[in-house]
C-alpha cells in the first residue's frame, strides 16, 4: 500500500500514518527529549545484567568470598529481576507509569550505591537483589511509557528501533564499561556509576513525563501474583541451579517441576479471574506472540557470545578486560547502527514476518562462523567478521521486536505487555546461561578424554566447548526464524491514535 504525505492545516492535531488526528498526547511535544530519559534508564537496567561480570573477580578478591558463592553476585539480579517484572509491569498500570518510573529510578540509584559500598559478601548480594527487584519496576514503565507516548506510525517505528538498538547494544556497553572502570578505578565503580545514569533520568522524568491516573480501578490479582512471581522464581532459579549443579540434580530437577506446576495454575488462574494480572489477549495476539518468542529465542542464542566469546578473547588470547571490552565496540555500532536503519526505512513498508527471519537468519550464520575459532585465529576473521554479521542481525531483530510486543494493546495493559517482553528476554537469558554451560562443559569433558595424551588438552578443550555452545546457539537462533516466519502476519501491522491495530498495509 502507498504511503501518501497528508497536508495538515496550521494548528491542526498531528496525523497519524492512517491519517487519525493523534488524541491529546502530553508527551507528544517533548517525545524525543523523553525518549532520551527513557533509553538511558533502559540501558542503565540491561548494562547492569554484564557489567558487573567483568569487575567479579575484582571484587571477589576485595571481599574475600569462595567460587561457590559468586554466582549469587549474578543470580541475585537475575531472581529478583525476572520474577517480579510481571507484578511490576501491573503496578504500573495501576499506579501510574510515570511514578513507577521515578520509583524504579530511585531505588535502582539507592541499592547501586548500597552495593559499590559493600563492606562483605552479603550486604553485595543482597544490595543486587533489591537493584533487581526496582529493575522489574523500571523496565516495564519504560517501555510502557515508550507504547503510549510514540503513537504515530513512522516515528513510533523509529524510536522503537532506537530503543530496541539500546536493549541489544546495552549487554557490550557494559563489558566495556565495566572494563574500563574495574581497571582504572575501581570494581565498586561498575556499580557506582548507575548514580550518574539515575540522577540524569531522573530530572527528565520529573521534567517532561506527566502523570495520566489509571482508569483501572480494578483490585490487584493476588492468587495470579503469587503463582507467577513464585512460578518465575522457581524457573529461574532452576536454571541457575542446573548451571552449577546440573540438570539431573535433586534441586534442579524439584525447581524446574515447581516452576512448570505454577506457572501452569497461574494460565489457569488468568482464564478464569475477573480481574487477570495478565489478560491472555496480551500474550495470544499472533505478532506480539512472535515477538515474545523472537526476544526469547535470541536470548538464548546471544548469550553464547558474551559468555564464551569473552572467555575466549581473555583466556585463550590472553585479552586485558578493556581489549576485550573494545573487541566488541564494533558489533555494538553495527547494532545500533542496523536498527535504526531498519526502524527508519523498513519497519512502516516490509512486514516483520519478513525482517525478522531475516535478522533472525544472519544471527545464526554469525554463530555458525565463530565455530571455526582457534588457538592461533585472528581477530579480523574470526571475531570482527562474525559478530558484524551476528550485530547486523541482531540490529534488525531489536528493531521490530519491541514495538510488536506492544502493538495494540490498550494504555491500561502497556505495563503488563512491557513487562511480559522482559520476562522473555530475562528468561531466555537464564535458560541461554544453563542450557549452553552445561553443552560446553560435557563436551569439554569428552575433549578431554578422548585427547588425553595431546599436549595443551585443556586449552584446546575449552576452544572446543565455546564452538559446540555456538553451533547450538546458531540453531536455536535459525529455528527461532522458521518460527517466526510462520507466526507472524504478513503486511505491515497499522494502528490509529490509541495505539489499536486498524489491519496491514
Amino acid at each position: 500500500m502507498a504511503n501518501h504525505a497528508v497536508a495538515q492545516p496550521a494548528g491542526s492535531a498531528p496525523q497519524t500514518s492512517v491519517g487519525l488526528a493523534v488524541p491529546d498526547n502530553p508527551h507528544h511535544a517533548k517525545r524525543w527529549w523523553i525518549l532520551i530519559v527513557l533509553g538511558l534508564a533502559q540501558i542503565m537496567v540491561v548494562l547492569d545484567t554484564t557489567v558487573v561480570t567483568i569487575a567479579l573477580p575484582t571484587a571477589q578478591r576485595a571481599l574475600g568470598f569462595s567460587d561457590n558463592d559468586r554466582q549469587w553476585v549474578i543470580t541475585g539480579y537475575a531472581l529478583a529481576f525476572g520474577s517480579l517484572l510481571l507484578i511490576g509491569g501491573r503496578l504500573a498500570d495501576l499506579v501510574g507509569h510515570k511514578w513507577t518510573f521515578i520509583v524504579g529510578l530511585i531505588g535502582f540509584g539507592a541499592a547501586s550505591a548500597v552495593g559499590g559500598a559493600a563492606n562483605g559478601f552479603s550486604m553485595l548480594v543482597a544490595a543486587r537483589a533489591v537493584q533487581g527487584g526496582f529493575g522489574a519496576l523500571l523496565a516495564p514503565a519504560g517501555l510502557a511509557l515508550m507504547t503510549n507516548t510514540f503513537t504515530e506510525g513512522k516515528e513510533r517505528a523509529k524510536a522503537f528501533g532506537i530503543y530496541g538498538a539500546i536493549a541489544g547494544a546495552g549487554a557490550g556497553v557494559g563489558l566495556l564499561l565495566g572494563g574500563v572502570l574495574t581497571e582504572y578505578a575501581s570494581w565498586r565503580w561498575t556499580l557506582y556509576v548507575n548514580l550518574a545514569f539515575a540522577a540524569v533520568a531522573l530530572v527528565g522524568a520529573f521534567t517532561l513525563l506527566h502523570h495520566r491516573p489509571s482508569e483501572d480501578r480494578q483490585r490487584l490479582d493476588l492468587p495470579g501474583t503469587v503463582t507467577v512471581s513464585a512460578g518465575l522464581f522457581a524457573l529461574v532459579f532452576g536454571f541457575s541451579r542446573a548451571d552449577s549443579n546440573g540438570w539431573g540434580s535433586t534441586s534442579t530437577i524439584v525447581l524446574l517441576i515447581a516452576a512448570a506446576v505454577l506457572l501452569t495454575a497461574f494460565v489457569l488462574i488468568q482464564r478464569r479471574i475477573r480481574n487477570p494480572l495478565m489478560p491472555l489477549h496480551v500474550l495470544l495476539d499472533r505478532n506480539r506472540g512472535a515477538a515474545f518468542l523472537s526476544i526469547f529465542l535470541v536470548s538464548v542464542g546471544m548469550f553464547a557470545v558474551f559468555l564464551f566469546l569473552t572467555y575466549y578473547l581473555q583466556v585463550t588470547k590472553g585479552y586485558s578486560a578493556v581489549r576485550t571490552g573494545v573487541a566488541y565496540l564494533p558489533m555494538v555500532g553495527v547494532i545500533v547502527v542496523s536498527a535504526a536503519v531498519v526502524s527508519t526505512l523498513l519497519a512502516t513498508r516490509v512486514s516483520p514476518r519478513i525482517t525478522v527471519p531475516i535478522g533472525l537468519l544472519l544471527g545464526a550464520l554469525g554463530l555458525a562462523l565463530m565455530t571455526q575459532i582457534g588457538p592461533n585465529s585472528g581477530y579480523v576473521l574470526h571475531i570482527l567478521v562474525p559478530t558484524v554479521i551476528l550485530a547486523l542481525g541482531m540490529g534488525i531483530t531489536f528493531a521490530s521486536a519491541p514495538s510488536n510486543s506492544t502493538l495494540g494493546v490498550d494504555a491500561e495493559h502497556a505495563g503488563v505487555a512491557s513487562a511480559l517482553f522482559n520476562v522473555m528476554q530475562q528468561v531466555g537469558g537464564s535458560v541461554g546461561t544453563a542450557l549452553l554451560n552445561t553443552l560446553a562443559a560435557s563436551a569439554a569433558a569428552g575433549f578431554v578424554r578422548s585427547h588425553a595424551t595431546t599436549p595443551g588438552v585443556a586449552g584446546l578443550a575449552a576452544i572446543h566447548s565455546y564452538t559446540v555452545a555456538f553451533w547450538w546457539a546458531a540453531g536455536i537462533t535459525a529455528g527461532a526464524a522458521v518460527l517466526c516466519a510462520i507466526v507472524f502476519r504478513s503486511g505491515v501491522p497499522q494502528v490509529d491514535p490509541e495505539n489499536r491495530p486498524v489491519g496491514v498495509m
